[in-house]
């Protein structure tokens, strides 16, 4: 009786998939959340070992307050988050190599006053053409459904985006890697560390934005940060660590996505509960077998 109660269960799920993919949104909500994962899982690891792990944090915030001035000014969210967004990243850096102000204390600032201005404005003005920012707060800091109102443009966006994340990342790996663990050596080497900084910030600002559709906004740090905590539990190399992060990310959205859709819970915490799970069993597996 147990053997077929299963067998019904996971028939009656797959078949309830099955059903849900039939449908454009879900499809789309599918490609973007690979696509946003796996630039996520591949910038964990940077900032992770950068010690940048908390600008996602940040960024997030100031990414949501951007979304709700855009969302009272009657402007479509992205076109100015995803600017204001890069410009603080790379502000932040600048103040950092200034020493104007520690880091952690200048996204401590951001993290709290971009919250505040931003869910301030949508409470002031809640008349708002601001479409599902304003309509569901909670949607925009949990990611609870805005990842499956996508648009076919809001796709192409987060592919032409994920696109260039991607190909940064190829392109430029062995100066990545060389300015990820010492920025002297890769300055003595002829690299231009200050713009690779620099393009980090800002392919940072891209990523949180996108992100935010899929774990919103207060949940952007366990996804960039999770999966690389993970790979590095089990793996030493920069390679390994980078290929299983990116692997991780993706595989632990998807699960994320697909429990979300068939429990109906919110997206967002789905997905970084799956990626807790993983990074325990990970953890387990890194003291029990020695690292690769």
């Amino acid at each position: 009786m147990t053997i077929s109660v299963n067998a019904l269960l996971a028939t009656g799920a797959w078949s309830t998939l099955v059903h849900y993919f039939s449908y454009p949104f879900v499809r789309y909500a599918v490609l973007a959340s690979v696509l946003i994962a796996l630039c996520a899982g591949l910038l964990g690891v940077v900032l992770v070992l950068k010690r940048y792990a908390m600008i996602g944090d940040g960024l997030s915030h100031v990414a949501f307050g951007a979304m709700a001035v855009a969302a009272v000014l009657g402007f479509a969210p992205m076109v100015v988050a995803l600017p204001v967004t890069v410009a603080v990243a790379i502000l932040l850096l600048l103040a950092g190599e200034k020493r104007l102000i520690k880091g952690d204390s200048a996204i401590a600032m951001l993290s709290a006053g971009s919250l505040a201005v931003g869910y301030l404005l949508l409470n002031l003005f809640p008349s708002s053409d601001s479409g599902s920012l304003s309509g569901d707060v909670c949607a925009s800091l949990f990611g609870s459904t805005s990842m499956l109102t996508l648009s076919e443009s809001d796709v192409w966006l987060c592919v032409g985006l994920s696109g260039a994340v991607i190909g940064f990342f190829v392109l430029c790996y062995h100066r990545i890697f060389a300015v990820t663990f010492d920025e002297g050596f890769a300055t003595s080497s002829g690299v231009r560390v200050r713009v690779y900084n620099f393009l980090i910030a800002a392919v940072s600002g891209i990523v949180i934005v996108l992100a935010m559709k899929l774990v919103g906004a207060l949940l952007i740090s366990a996804l960039v940060i999770f999966p690389a905590l993970s790979a590095m539990r089990v793996f030493r190399s920069f390679r390994a660590v980078v290929i299983c992060s990116a692997v991780l990310a993706v595989a632990g959205s998807l699960v994320g996505l697909i429990a979300a859709l068939l429990l109906s819970t919110p997206t967002g915490a789905s997905v970084v509960v799956v990626h807790i799970v993983i990074l325990a069993a990970f953890s387990l597996i890194g003291k029990l077998a020695p690292r690769g």
